[in-house]
């Protein structure tokens, strides 16, 4: 199975060399000779999506960190609230799972490897690895620690499995000595890491 299904390879990265890649190479240059979708069309758009990174993400936590009303929204419906920070998710469904002092959530595709790419941008190689993909599930814990991350026994750690149409994304905890602080400057402690929830957010200290 392709590591990375539901994103073609740039077509001017590489020469294609998996079935996936190959399948896919034929199928842009048959869309281009048809006259159906240019191939430049198809670049265009795989160069938005490369284009994309943590960034948005953080964004968009930020927002949720000092509005309550949008957090309630993005709880609510995820792809909707994003669109209000003019952030397009697509016919994706998102799902915003939010860390609290008794839970902490942590995403994961046990299938292949979908992943949030239009907040988070290109997935880091380890969630694309079978380890993680089958641990995670299983060991949360222990696989948390790895990452540097202790998780109390008191905390419940939730494990959320995505899907080819529907992405979750983690809404990290508010570091403490925040408050006053711009959506631009609390942008700047929220982690790719954090919204996958291996990680929690930076502390003030770390900018």
């Amino acid at each position: 199975m392709s590591d990375d299904h539901d994103h073609p390879h740039h077509p001017e990265h590489h020469l294609p060399s998996s079935y996936h890649e190959k399948l896919t190479a034929a199928v842009i240059e048959l869309l281009a000779e048809k006259n159906v979708l240019p191939s430049e069309k198809v670049t265009a758009a795989i160069d938005i999506m490369d284009s994309r990174g943590p960034n948005l993400g953080a964004k968009v936590v930020a927002r949720a960190w000092v509005d309550p009303e949008f957090k309630k929204r993005l709880s609510a419906d995820g792809t909707k609230a994003c669109a209000e920070l003019g952030i397009d998710v697509g016919s994706l469904k998102l799902v915003v799972v939010e860390n609290t002092p008794q839970a902490h959530n942590v995403i994961v595709c046990t299938l292949c490897s979908c992943y949030p790419k239009m907040l988070l941008g290109i997935p880091p190689a380890w969630y694309k690895s079978k380890a993680y993909r089958s641990r995670t599930a299983r060991e949360p814990r222990k696989v948390l620690h790895e990452f540097g991350l202790h998780v109390n026994d008191g905390v419940a750690v939730r494990v959320h499995d995505s899907t080819a149409d529907m992405r979750y994304l983690v809404l990290p905890m508010r570091p403490s000595g925040t408050e006053g602080w711009s959506e631009d400057k609390l942008a700047e402690l929220v982690t790719r890491d954090s919204m996958i929830g291996v990680a929690q957010a930076n502390e003030p200290i770390a900018i």
